[in-house]
């Protein structure tokens, strides 16, 4: 079925059946069931080193409770040692891809202030602060590429996560809102740092200063995302075809590129991402990955990598 961009662009995402059958073969590995969550599920695309990260909290839209923000970390460090796993989805179950923290949640921390010494009470509120940082920090560590699949509500915290992921698709019913100036809060889980790096410092406070919601289309005139299709069911198809894809690259180049990228964002200086990259090029360059893209290009069949661990 024939997918809808707003950037004049045609997409076509391909069924399962037929995304298996171009990519390229990829080594047998023992596939180990993953473990059970109560606020996300895990699973394996059935296309070939895919596997999907699913928010699971459907009647609460997905918003994230305190158990959500221990869990994803804990879920991320079994797609980080699953060695079949080399791209991965992150997608919300229901209609709506997550509606930002859980208000139980938020009001938690307000206890952690309250009675006792003051200064202690604080610095427990910044380690908590720190803690649900490092949750949403997890996705952008990851060494796989993580594909994002936004539809319906992506607020607060859900605009927290999309921004840490590496490549960012909507439906035509996403809309996205940096909802926390409303609650009395700074967004304070990485939206502020992330958001202006992909839409620009202007645009960013924009959003963030009024907390508007931002609709699909126009998120993806500004650079949050990059295409935006017709409804959740071909996005899903097509976030899992573009992960196929990514899946059957060289996993060595793929974390390098990813890794270089975060650090020419965060370096602040072309200088010194240049030679960010140069070292990382020297360190793994001498890889058999190398070998086998060359030999590939020269026979122009479709290149075989090893497992990724």
């Amino acid at each position: 079925m024939a997918a809808g961009v707003t950037d004049g662009a045609s997409a076509t995402p391909l069924p399962h059946s037929a995304a298996a059958a171009i990519a390229p073969a990829m080594p047998r590995l023992e596939v180990h069931p993953f473990p059970v969550f109560s606020t996300l599920a895990l699973h394996r695309s059935p296309s070939p080193g895919v596997s999907v990260l699913e928010l699971n909290r459907p009647a609460k839209r997905n918003a994230l409770t305190r158990a959500a923000f221990a869990e994803l970390p804990a879920a991320l460090a079994v797609l980080q040692a699953d060695p079949a796993t080399r791209a991965v989805v992150l997608r919300g179950a229901g209609s709506s891809f997550c509606a930002g923290a859980d208000v139980a949640a938020l009001a938690e921390t307000q206890a952690l202030v309250s009675g006792g010494d003051e200064g202690r009470g604080r610095q427990r509120l910044e380690n908590h602060i720190r803690g649900w940082q490092a949750a949403i920090s997890a996705l952008e560590t990851l060494t796989v590429p993580i594909v994002a699949a936004a539809h319906g509500a992506v607020v607060g915290a859900g605009v927290d996560m999309i921004t840490a992921a590496d490549v960012r698709l909507a439906s035509a019913d996403a809309r996205f809102c940096v909802k926390e100036v409303d609650l009395a809060i700074a967004a304070d889980l990485g939206t502020l740092q992330r958001l202006p790096t992909l839409v620009g410092h202007g645009v960013a406070a924009e959003w963030a200063l009024t907390a508007r919601v931002v609709g699909a289309d126009e998120a993806c005139d500004r650079g949050l995302v990059s295409r935006v299709y017709p409804d959740a069911a071909t996005l899903f198809a097509a976030a899992d075809a573009l992960a196929a894809s990514l899946a059957s690259k060289s996993p060595l180049a793929i974390a390098g590129t990813k890794r270089v990228l975060l650090h020419a964002r965060d370096a602040g200086s072309v200088g010194a991402g240049l030679a960010f990259v140069a070292a990382w090029n020297a360190a793994l360059l001498p890889g058999d990955d190398l070998r086998v893209a060359l030999e590939a290009a020269a026979t122009g069949a479709a290149p075989v990598f090893q497992s990724r661990l």
